[in-house]
C-alpha cells in the first residue's frame, strides 16, 4: 500500500505505461508533451501512468523514474507547513463526493514552490476514483506579478511621502505661528501646499487608471474632440508655466477626420507626452497632427506625433518604454505615465509607438480611430 494513501482500488491493468503513451481519458492525437503545464496521471492503483515533459522539467525528475511509481513517491509534495500533501488529501479515500483539489502553492523536495491542482476522475458520481490527474505550474509568473505589485506599493509610498511631509509641515507651521508671517509668506506656503496636494491627487488618479487598465475596466466617454485645439491648450499651459513659446512647433496636415474620443483621456495622453518632451528632451518640440489609416480598419484616423531634439531613448530601451516604472532619466517621475498612456490609447482602439525623431531625440506617435457612434454612421 502506498504511504500516505488509503488502499487503492482493484486494478484493471497493473502494467505501467511506456513513457509518452497516452493514458485512458486523454483525447486521441493529443500528446501530453505538447501541454504547456506539467501533467501527472495516476491510475486506480495510485501508480503514475503519465508524466509529461513539463512535469519532468518542473520537478527535475526524469520521466523514466516516475512512470510506474506510486504517486506520492513520484511527486512528493508538502504544504507550506511541511505536512505531506497526499496524506492530507487522500485522493483514493475520504469523501466519495470530492472532485479534486483547487490550485495551491505546494513544495517539492528542496523547498521549490509549485502550483498544483488535481482532479479525481470517477466513472460515476460517488464511485471509486479511476484516475487522479494532477496539473503542475511554475510560480515564476506569479512571483513576477507579486514583485510588480510590491514595486508599485514602494513607488507610491515614496512618491507620497515627500508632498505629504511638505503639506503637514507647512500647515502645522501656519497653525502654530500664523501671526508671525506676512501675507506674502502665507501665500507662498499655501501655494506650496496646494501644489503638493495636486501632486498627491495626480498620483492617486494614476493608480486608479492603472487598476482600471489592468482589469480592462477603463471607461471612455466619447465625444467629438478637436485634437488641434487640445494640443494648443497644452502648449499654452506650458508657456504660461515658463517655457519659451518659440520652443514649440505645430504642424497640422488636413483636413482631419472627425474624432470621437474621451476628451479627458486625450488630454492626459497629450499632457504626458508634451511634458516628457519638455522635461527630458531638448531643443524644439515638434507636434505633427495628420490623418492616418486607423489600426485594423479601412477608415482614416488621426495621428499625433510628438518629437524633440534631445539625446533620445537608447535603442536597447525602446521595448521597455511603455512598461511600468520605466524612467528615461533620473529627473523625477513615477515611471507610470507612459504605461498609462499606452493603456488609454489602446482602450480607444488605437496604437502608440516610439522611435528616434528627425532631430535625434525621442519621437512618440499615436493613432486614434474615428470611433464614431453607430447611430451617427
Amino acid at each position: 500500500m502506498a504511504v500516505g494513501m488509503s488502499s487503492p482500488r482493484p486494478a484493471h491493468s497493473t502494467a505501467p505505461r511506456a513513457a509518452g503513451e497516452e493514458p485512458d481519458g486523454l483525447g486521441a492525437g493529443i500528446d501530453p508533451d505538447d501541454l504547456p503545464d506539467g501533467l501527472v496521471v495516476a491510475d486506480e492503483n495510485g501508480h503514475v501512468i503519465c508524466f509529461n515533459a513539463a512535469a519532468a522539467r518542473i520537478t527535475a525528475t526524469p520521466r523514466a523514474e516516475a512512470i510506474g511509481r506510486p504517486l506520492e513517491a513520484a511527486l512528493p509534495l508538502e504544504d507550506l507547513k511541511g505536512k505531506r500533501w497526499w496524506a492530507l488529501t487522500d485522493p483514493y479515500g475520504g469523501l466519495a463526493t470530492r472532485g479534486g483539489q483547487p490550485e495551491r502553492n505546494l513544495l517539492l523536495p528542496g523547498g521549490r514552490e509549485v502550483l498544483v491542482s488535481a482532479r479525481y476522475v470517477r466513472e460515476r458520481p460517488t464511485g471509486p476514483v479511476r484516475r487522479v490527474v494532477v496539473s503542475l505550474r511554475g510560480t515564476e509568473a506569479r512571483r513576477r506579478t507579486e514583485r510588480s505589485h510590491a514595486e508599485l506599493i514602494a513607488t507610491v509610498a515614496h512618491e507620497l511621502r515627500s508632498p505629504l511631509t511638505s503639506v503637514k509641515g507647512f500647515t502645522a507651521t501656519l497653525l502654530a505661528k500664523w501671526e508671525r508671517f506676512t501675507d506674502d509668506q502665507k501665500r507662498l506656503m499655501l501655494e506650496t501646499v496646494d501644489a503638493d496636494a495636486g501632486r498627491v491627487t495626480r498620483l492617486i488618479a494614476e493608480l486608479l487608471d492603472i487598476s482600471r487598465i489592468d482589469s480592462g475596466r477603463l471607461e471612455l466617454r466619447r465625444q467629438p474632440v478637436d485634437i488641434s485645439a487640445a494640443v494648443a491648450r497644452h502648449i499654452q499651459a506650458l508657456i504660461t508655466g515658463g517655457q519659451a513659446a518659440e520652443r514649440f512647433l505645430v504642424r497640422t496636415r488636413g483636413p482631419l477626420p472627425d474624432l470621437w474620443a474621451d476628451p479627458d483621456k486625450v488630454d492626459q495622453v497629450l499632457g504626458n507626452l508634451l511634458e516628457n518632451a519638455v522635461r527630458h528632451g531638448e531643443g524644439t518640440v515638434t507636434i505633427e497632427i495628420a490623418p492616418a489609416p486607423a489600426p485594423g480598419d479601412d477608415e482614416m484616423g488621426t495621428a499625433v506625433t510628438v518629437s524633440d531634439e534631445g539625446p533620445g531613448i537608447p535603442e536597447e530601451s525602446m521595448s521597455r518604454v511603455f512598461t511600468r516604472f520605466w524612467r528615461g532619466s533620473k529627473r523625477g517621475g513615477t515611471g507610470l505615465g507612459l504605461y498609462i498612456v499606452k493603456g488609454i490609447v489602446e482602450a480607444h482602439g488605437g496604437t502608440i509607438t516610439v522611435d528616434r525623431g528627425p532631430g535625434g531625440g525621442a519621437e512618440f506617435r499615436f493613432i486614434l480611430p474615428v470611433s464614431m457612434p453607430a447611430y451617427l454612421v
